[in-house]
């Protein structure tokens, strides 16, 4: 089995434009992520897929494996969808560009996983909202999971809501995850359906269609940059004056 990790990453970005390129600690983000990425030893090639020729640029600059994508895909999935039309790989794992600080294990065991049940095509992550996460957040996805631990739903909105009022442990989804072959070629060829284009949630187009995901929960510390005030949070932690 040939594994592929793909780290998409574009330069338009309504919050903060350019984040991949932005600086922390002297190094751009996506060199961090890759860094990262790179410690994995189960994935049998790892690249940045961009549509961006200044992040294509930087890469080639900083001797990351880089591919250059259409500049018209609507999600990430979409561009990993482009590249496994011309890939030999069986598996790919869908990494974050904005995770500089990503444990190399939990892309670990996505691969693990796989790998002890190969049938398996669709595996997702996630992990306790953090306490200072803000469960109404839009930018937040909610996951909701069966007991065997297949993903039921994933939302914007609050999931599960108790009708008394009692305490709920939610969970985030990560945007880390893997998909087989198979599975991608049909997301690239699949129209958005319902569910998917009112949350605008990527996973959705897959439950929508029967698919069934698995959902693996984690434990992460790793800190998304959403916007320009993320950057110094991320330099904290590297610099050692704070753990995570």
């Amino acid at each position: 089995m040939k594994i592929t990790g793909i780290i998409p990453a574009r330069y338009q970005s309504s919050r903060f434009p350019g984040k991949p390129l932005a600086l922390i600690a002297g190094k751009p983000m996506i060199w961090w992520v890759y860094r990262q990425a790179a410690k994995v030893t189960s994935l049998d090639e790892l690249m940045v897929a961009t549509d961006s020729s200044q992040i294509y640029e930087k890469c080639c600059e900083l001797d990351i494996p880089v591919v250059m994508t259409k500049d018209t895909h609507p999600t990430g999935t979409d561009r990993l969808g482009e590249i496994a039309e011309k890939s030999d790989s069986d598996f790919f794992v869908n990494i974050q560009g904005d995770e500089p600080l990503i444990e190399p294990e939990v892309i670990e065991r996505i691969i693990e996983y796989k790998k002890a049940y190969p049938e398996v095509e669709i595996i997702n992550t996630m992990a306790a909202l953090k306490s200072n996460q803000d469960v109404n957040e839009l930018s937040i996805v909610k996951a909701a999971a069966a007991q065997n631990g297949d993903l039921l739903y994933l939302s914007r909105s609050p999931i599960p809501r108790s009708k008394k009022g009692d305490e709920v442990h939610f969970k985030r989804h990560l945007g880390l995850y893997g998909l087989s072959r198979e599975a991608l070629l049909f997301y690239a060829n699949q129209e958005r359906g319902y569910l998917e284009s009112i949350e605008d949630v990527e996973m959705l187009r897959f439950l929508e269609n029967g698919y069934r995901i698995k959902i693996l929960e984690v434990t992460t510390e790793s800190i998304g940059v959403d916007n320009p005030e993320d950057i110094a949070k991320v330099e904290e932690i590297l610099s050692g004056n704070k753990t995570y």
